[in-house]
């Protein structure tokens, strides 16, 4: 188990051209995956080289993914995008955080928010447990395992306004499979289901999140890099890679760690005004308005 930490304070932040500006500063990677390495329908090579450069001098990189799969389908689907191998040394998912929330419960029954084609971490739950889960309407349900909105590309969040109310009314617990609140798609942004725990936690209901940036996901992550490396590593030599100050920067720095803040991702309409280069106007007003300070910034992850 790893010592206490305190959380890195916010700091004036550095911007750099290229992750092998800083790379000698660390041992391992925590990489975001969508919006860093691919935005869901091509992955980027500049982004993977850079990493696969990190790997070759010596470091590790584990992708940490809020994704809510298991690390086998998210490993799966890289490979269908043509991801190198020699971009990474392992995965870690909220959906492995998901399938371990759900065996904790045992036999309890639960209900299923997502789209239907998107429950793998189901079939890993029942085969990790050897029985069958049971499945019952959201309102009589002990627990609801929300994915993503059932439709995310036309549904909005007023359209579970009345799931969620009745969920609440049962007490019903809500675990979270991914915290985020928007995700790219292509060339646009959809609802994630961070967004539905949100409106769910506004309500008074009980939410767990398995991903970032809470805890647990990063205790997978050190765990499997102390596999990989063969011993802890210090997490001032940790650097989290990600583009959105919600949940990837900040998660990082609760957890010690320094960042490196990729701009031109889920926040480029709102950093790279009229798709020009990083606006440090923007960017100075950004983080007093999040109070989210990265250790650095980069456009797009590159050596």
């Amino acid at each position: 188990m790893n010592a206490p930490h305190a959380p890195l304070m916010p700091a004036p932040s550095r911007f750099v051209r290229g992750l092998g500006e800083i790379a000698a500063q660390y041992d391992v990677i925590f990489c975001d995956v969508w919006g860093v390495v691919h935005n869901g329908a091509v992955y980027f090579r500049d982004a993977t080289d850079a990493l696969a450069r990190f790997r070759a001098q010596g470091g590790t990189v584990i992708l940490l993914t809020n994704a809510p799969r298991p690390r086998q389908r998210v490993t799966a689907f890289l490979d269908g995008l043509g991801v190198p191998h020699d971009a990474y040394d392992g995965v870690v998912t909220a959906g492995d955080v998901t399938v371990s929330l759900i065996l904790e419960r045992g036999d309890l029954p639960l209900a299923h928010i997502g789209p239907p084609q998107d429950a793998s971490l189901f079939a890993e739950a029942e085969t990790l447990a050897g029985s069958p889960l049971r499945f019952l309407p959201l309102e009589e349900a002990a627990y609801v395992v929300c994915i993503g909105l059932d439709d995310p590309e036309h549904e909005t969040l007023a359209d579970y306004e009345p799931r969620l109310a009745a969920m609440r009314a049962q007490d019903v617990e809500f675990i979270c499979a991914n915290p985020d609140i928007v995700v790219e798609m292509g060339d646009k942004l959809v609802y994630c289901a961070g967004a539905l725990a949100e409106s769910y936690a506004a309500m008074g209901g009980r939410v767990i999140q398995a991903g970032k940036p809470y805890p647990q996901i990063y205790e997978c992550g050190l765990a499997l890099a102390a596999n990989l490396r063969g011993a802890e590593t210090a997490r001032s030599r940790i650097l989290g890679i990600g583009d959105s100050a919600q949940t990837d920067i900040k998660g990082a720095q609760d957890q010690g760690l320094a960042t490196l803040f990729v701009t031109n991702g889920i926040h480029r309409a709102e950093l790279h005004r009229h798709g020009a280069g990083l606006d440090a106007a923007a960017f100075r007003q950004f983080v007093e308005g999040t109070g989210i300070a990265p250790t650095a910034a980069i456009a797009e992850l590159v050596w």
